[in-house]
């Protein structure tokens, strides 16, 4: 059972993950290029920034962890990898909202996989959660039909299917994946490549992407994929919702885009649904600390 101590440290981790995760929509719009010439500067800074951090770290002590431990490792930054590809194209092909609320569904991606592949058979409110931020995907999906957002949202949604499996695949392997989702970048940041050289650089403002990639996304995934170290998944998952929240808001004050009709109301199924479903979590946690700790006394 972790220390006070070592879930104060968690929880400031992660809020602080999640805040910095907030503005990466906003700049990605703000540097107003091409989505390949977007994806080549924001995989490529954050994948210098991430050797430095480590090559930092290790020469300064010998617990530095893997950039990428074993075959688990590789298949976890794969899929972060083609996470980053699904999620720079729904950024360009739907409406910020829709992406950040289909996003959201990553923890009960999470839970549905952790079901299956890891034998953690979900409580049948996490269930009934499940079914009801269903109902909010099929929406805001349902409103995109005819406006050329169907393709954004299904590359959200893919976006979303990809790091649960990460999460569920780091949770099974026990491994410190801290820098893992740092160097997966390596795959999208390949492809932009050899897109880039057939289409041309085409981008107006490159030092929003480039802040973005050197120092957003870096401080942002070292400190979400380490919260679950110290604190519990549903914790976690309460400040994934810092961007789903955000973002559109940051978007909306910024670029004047408001969120429609169907997305409004998908979108606050999804979160009433999520803070209700981890709040429920948080307390039957609570519950089991404070009976092991009656039957285990320090």
């Amino acid at each position: 059972m972790p220390s006070h101590d070592a879930h104060t440290r968690g929880l400031l981790l992660t809020a602080i993950g999640g805040l910095t995760l907030t503005i990466d929509i906003p700049l990605i719009r703000l540097a107003h290029g091409e989505a390949w010439t977007i994806l080549l500067l924001r995989t490529g800074t954050t994948f210098v920034a991430g050797l430095i951090m480590w090559a930092v770290w290790r020469s300064l002590s010998d617990r530095a962890p893997q950039l990428i431990p074993g075959r688990s490792g590789l298949v976890v930054a794969l899929l972060y990898g083609l996470g980053s590809i699904a999620f720079v194209t729904g950024v360009f092909n739907t409406s910020t909202a829709n992406l950040v609320f289909i996003l959201a569904f990553t923890t009960m991606f999470s839970a549905l996989l952790s079901w299956v592949f890891l034998g953690e058979r979900p409580r049948p409110l996490t269930l009934g959660a499940m079914a009801l931020m269903l109902v909010g995907i099929v929406i805001i999906v349902g409103g995109s039909v005819g406006s050329g957002h169907l393709f954004g949202d299904f590359m959200a949604l893919c976006a979303s299917l990809m790091v649960a499996s990460a999460i569920t695949i780091s949770r099974a392997s026990g491994k410190d994946m801290g820098f893992t989702a740092l160097i997966g970048v390596i795959l999208p940041f390949v492809v932009a490549v050899f897109m880039v050289s057939k289409v041309g650089f085409q981008v107006d403002a490159p030092w929003w992407i480039i802040f973005n990639g050197a120092i957003v996304m870096p401080i942002s995934f070292f400190c979400l994929a380490n919260g679950p170290k110290y604190i519990s998944g549903p914790e976690v998952a309460m400040f994934y919702l810092l961007e789903t929240v955000l973002a559109p808001v940051w978007v909306w004050l910024i670029f004047s885009e408001a969120p429609t009709r169907n997305s409004l109301i998908g979108g606050t199924i999804l979160i009433v649904t999520l803070v209700a479903h981890s709040l429920w979590q948080l307390h039957e946690g609570r519950k089991r600390r404070a009976a092991l700790a009656v039957i285990h006394p320090a």
